[in-house]
C-alpha cells in the first residue's frame, strides 16, 4: 500500500470538519479542484471511499470515521513535534470558557490535544452556565469560549447545530392536563425565553414545576414526570418522547454552540485551542 501523506489527511479533516469538499478547502487555503484530488487520492491509497454525499455535502463513510480519529491524532502529534523542535518554547496563560453542559469527554479530548503541543501555556478553565461566556470575552476575562446562541453573529464561529424540541417523559401523558407543568432554564439562558414564547404563542395555560441552569437538571425533571421541557434533540433518550402535533406547539429554533474568542489578536496557542475544539465538535 502507498504510504498515508499528512498533506491528505489534513485535507480529509479540513472536509470532515467543513461538511463539503468547497469549504474543507477553503479552512486550508486551497481550491476546490485541488482538494478533491486529494480525497480521491487519500480513497485511492485506501481501496474505500471516505466521503458519502448527502444534499450538497458530505458526511463521513464508515471508513471515514475510523480514519479520522487517526488523522487528527497523527497530524496533531506532527504539529506539536514540529512546535518542539522548530520553533520556540511558547508560554503564557490561557483563559478558556466551556459550557459544563457538554460533558467531561470533550474537555479531557480538548486538553490533551492542547497540552501535546504547549505543554508549557498556563490554561485556567470556567465550565460553568455559558450564558455568561459572551460579556466575559468583551470584558476581557477570557480569551476564549464555547457557548450556546439562537442567532450566530459574524465574530462567532459554528461548531454544531441542535434542533430543539418540546419533550416529556415517556411514562406520563400531558395531553389531557388543563395547565401544562413545564421544566425551564434559569433566567440567564435564551432557552428559557425561547420557551416562554412558544408556550405563549399556544395560548395554552401552564405553571413553572421546575427551573435549573444546566441540561441534564431540565432532562431530569422531564424524564421523572414532573414536567415537560423544551430541549436538544442531541439530548433526546429512551426515556424521553417529543411531543405530538396534538399539544399545538410550533416551530422553536435550532440551538448553536459556537465559539469565539476575545479579541483580533491571534497568538498561536489560541489558534492551536480553536482547533482543538473544531477536533472534538466535529
Amino acid at each position: 500500500m502507498e504510504n498515508l501523506d499528512s498533506d491528505l489527511l489534513r485535507t480529509f479533516i479540513a472536509v470532515a470538519q467543513a461538511g463539503s469538499v468547497t469549504d474543507g478547502a477553503t479552512r486550508i487555503h486551497r481550491s476546490q479542484s485541488a482538494a478533491s484530488i486529494q480525497i480521491k487520492r487519500l480513497e485511492t491509497i485506501l481501496g474505500h471511499a471516505v466521503f458519502e454525499r448527502h444534499g450538497r455535502g458530505v458526511v463521513l463513510s464508515e471508513v471515514g470515521r475510523r480514519l479520522l480519529p487517526v488523522a487528527q491524532e497523527v497530524t496533531a502529534r506532527l504539529d506539536a513535534v514540529c512546535q518542539d523542535l522548530g520553533q520556540d518554547t511558547v508560554s503564557g496563560r490561557l483563559r478558556l470558557g466551556v459550557p459544563d453542559d457538554h460533558g467531561r469527554e470533550k474537555l479531557t479530548q480538548i486538553l490533551s490535544v492542547f497540552t501535546r503541543q504547549y505543554p508549557l501555556v498556563e490554561l485556567e478553565v470556567i465550565c460553568a452556565l455559558s450564558a455568561g461566556f459572551p460579556d466575559a470575552l468583551v470584558k476581557g476575562k477570557l480569551d476564549l469560549a464555547v457557548y450556546e446562541v439562537e442567532e450566530l453573529r459574524p465574530h462567532e464561529e459554528l461548531l454544531f447545530e441542535d434542533p430543539t424540541c418540546w419533550v416529556s417523559s415517556v411514562r406520563v401523558d400531558f395531553s389531557r392536563a388543563e395547565t401544562l407543568p413545564v421544566a425551564l432554564f434559569d433566567q440567564a439562558c435564551w432557552w428559557r425565553e425561547t420557551a416562554i414564547r412558544s408556550l405563549e404563542d399556544q395560548a395554552r395555560p401552564y405553571r413553572i414545576a421546575y427551573s435549573s441552569q444546566s441540561v441534564s437538571g431540565v432532562a431530569a425533571a422531564v424524564e421523572a414526570g414532573m414536567a415537560i421541557g423544551l430541549l436538544g434533540r442531541s439530548s433526546l433518550h429512551s426515556g424521553l418522547s417529543v411531543l405530538g402535533k396534538e399539544f399545538g406547539f410550533g416551530y422553536t429554533p435550532s440551538s448553536k454552540l459556537v465559539m469565539a474568542s476575545g479579541g483580533p489578536v491571534k497568538t498561536r496557542p489560541i489558534e492551536a485551542m480553536k482547533a482543538a475544539i473544531r477536533s472534538a465538535f466535529v
